[in-house]
């Protein structure tokens, strides 16, 4: 991945399932580990090549 994960940078990962994401970031005393699953419907994730960067629009909608 190549970044540096202390400056805020998210990282971001989709299960196979389109309905779970996962969050890991430092939130400068640890690293956080957030999963959110939807009851209904799937998060629309924008497309990209593996391991690429979402810009701030590609990244918002899946918020």
């Amino acid at each position: 991945m190549g970044a540096d994960p202390f400056p805020g940078t998210i990282y971001l990962f989709r299960a196979k399932r389109t309905d779970r994401i996962n969050l890991i970031f430092w939130d400068g005393g640890g690293v956080c580990l957030v999963a959110n699953r939807l009851e209904d419907g799937e998060f629309d994730w924008p497309r990209m090549q593996d391991g690429g960067d979402a810009s701030e629009i590609q990244f918002s909608p899946l918020f």
